[in-house]
């Protein structure tokens, strides 16, 4: 027994005869033993509870038997079968309730080290959907009409801001995105912390970071099968999806991280969207080799300007999924090109 039942245990046996007659109200004392048919207060002689005698060992207070079932314990267990407890926390906490004892306190919550997976699904948890608020905000002024499959994102209305590992840290409004493996499990965010009014990113020096385990993984929108999308930021994905949004999409948060992306199994096709700087066509190279030694087909989605979100601003909806829809695999543009798109978008 654990030694906090074992205390609690003595301490009920101090006072056996007060424990029989609040749980076995239906028994009688007689002589130095109270008689009780059962654990469960029925009426009868077949248990009897030693209601005095050493601490431990034959004939100890508080220990009882039942000659017609075997069963025999001390005040502890004869208290978790009365009250059909689910374990020996209940029954401690029953005990503690009838000797009007505190429960202890927990023990404390230890941070999560910082930048850990268990730090970001921490975080994570307590995020909450974006519909309705600065996150919604912020992507509406990139542009971005934001529907579908955006579980990937959460909104943080007080995320803290450190500029650096000394310095004060400071509160901003924040867009959290979740970075998964392929079976789904939370293995990282990333941070954007907004301005207070969500017209775009908080005026601090690094408005952008990650925690957590990146490498490999990333923030997906939509279930990938045969045909992924895949490319750097948030934005430069969701504006993809909102010109073709049956195309699953992955965002790998960075270029390095882009060309070190996992493949999930079954993939066929892989679009990789490049952003129009050095560091960008690197990536894709580096992507498109690693694709082709995979067996999978890779094909390079190029924008007009500097990456798609760029491209939606300046072009609109319509001319974006056009210039789209140019570049994929025809048997990919039948099934994943929504109807066409009248006007700017």
């Amino acid at each position: 027994m654990s030694s906090p039942a074992a205390a609690l245990a003595a301490r009920l046996a101090q006072d056996a005869e007060a424990v029989c007659r609040h749980f076995l109200s239906n028994g009688r004392r007689q002589g130095r033993y109270w008689l009780v048919g059962d654990v469960r207060n029925t009426p009868g002689r077949s248990l009897y509870v030693c209601l005095a005698g050493p601490s431990s060992g034959r004939g100890a207070a508080g220990h009882w038997s039942d000659a017609a079932s075997g069963e025999h314990g001390d005040l502890l267990d004869l208290i978790r079968l009365n009250r059909g407890c689910n374990g020996l926390s209940h029954a401690l906490d029953e005990a503690r309730a009838f000797l009007r004892l505190p429960r202890p306190a927990p023990p404390p919550r230890q941070a999560a080290p910082g930048g850990s997976p268990d730090a970001a699904t921490r975080l994570w948890a307590h995020a909450r959907p974006i519909a309705g608020t600065l996150a919604e905000a912020y992507l509406r002024a990139r542009g971005i009409a934001p529907a579908g499959d955006l579980a990937a994102l959460r909104f943080h209305p007080a995320c803290w801001y450190r500029p650096e590992p000394l310095a004060p840290r400071q509160i901003w409004p924040a867009l959290i995105a979740a970075v998964t493996d392929e079976a789904g499990t939370v293995t990282g965010i990333q941070r954007t912390w907004l301005a207070r009014d969500g017209s775009g990113k908080a005026p601090v020096a690094t408005p952008r970071r990650a925690l957590g385990h990146l490498l490999g993984n990333g923030v997906r929108f939509g279930r990938a099968r045969d045909v992924l999308a895949a490319g750097e930021g948030i934005e430069t994905m969701l504006a993809l999806r909102q010109a073709l949004p049956a195309l699953p999409a992955i965002a790998a948060l960075s270029a390095n991280h882009l060309a070190a992306l996992s493949f999930p199994p079954g993939l066929h096709r892989l679009y990789i969207v490049r952003d129009n700087d050095a560091a960008g066509r690197a990536a894709a190279r580096r992507l498109t080799e690693r694709a082709s030694a995979a067996g999978l087909t890779p094909h390079v989605l190029i924008p007009a300007t500097n990456d798609l979100n760029a491209d939606l601003r300046r072009l609109g909806t319509g001319a974006l999924q056009a210039r789209l829809e140019a570049q994929l695999v025809p048997d990919d543009a039948a099934c994943l090109a929504p109807s066409p798109i009248s006007g700017s978008g």
